[in-house]
């Protein structure tokens, strides 16, 4: 199915399941801080995958979290973070900032969030279309975008011409530190046609 195609009844199906999973991950969030968490109006899309590049810029580092998606409706999750956004994310969790390099516990807190919020997705996911769908253990990079990009996606060649893009901001009122980042459902082909058909809107 081309992006073109799709109609405004399903993108704004797409759309729901993003709020309703930025709102699972908030809540989630909040009762791993212990803070009340809040959160923006996700901003939710699809955008052809060569897009990806040019919405980040390709100049400095980032943190990516990938989450394999497993089940009715395959693919992968990628969380982007800008380097300082992970930073923050890190003291948010242990109380102390990173120095220069992450360290192994702050790779580990990363794959923790990635984990929540992958699960706070998936689980709406599954809830609204009855799929079976279960993220795999997190794994965490810091790379170039366009060398994350290619190891995980291009080199298998395994993924749908069009992405889920959901872009929101995680925010505390306590705290100046933010949780923000770009959230990338990555579909194997087929599976977006798989989801809208679950949800009637196909």
């Amino acid at each position: 199915m081309s992006y073109l195609k799709f109609s405004d009844m399903q993108l704004d199906a797409l759309k729901e399941l993003g709020n309703i999973g930025a709102g699972n991950a908030a809540t989630a969030l909040s009762q791993l801080l212990n803070r009340k968490i809040d959160m923006t109006v996700p901003y939710v899309n699809i955008v052809k995958f060569d897009e990806v590049f040019s919405r980040i810029s390709g100049e400095e580092p980032v943190v990516g979290v990938i989450v394999r998606v497993l089940g009715s409706a395959p693919g992968n999750i990628l969380f982007i973070f800008e380097r300082i956004v992970a930073l923050n994310i890190i003291e948010l969790m242990t109380g102390k900032r990173e120095e220069e390099e992450i360290s192994e516990m702050g790779y580990s807190v990363l794959c923790e969030i990635g984990n929540i919020i992958a699960g706070s997705y998936m689980n709406a996911i599954s809830k609204f279309t009855n799929l079976l769908i279960t993220p795999s253990v997190p794994a965490v990079t810091y790379d170039m975008l366009g060398a994350i990009l290619s190891t995980t996606f291009i080199e298998s060649g395994q993924y749908d011409d069009y992405v889920l893009d959901i872009e929101t901001m995680f925010l505390n009122s306590d705290l100046n530190q933010d949780i923000s980042g770009h959230f990338y459902y990555v579909p194997m082909p087929g599976s977006l046609e798989k989801m809208l058909n679950a949800l009637g809107v196909i």
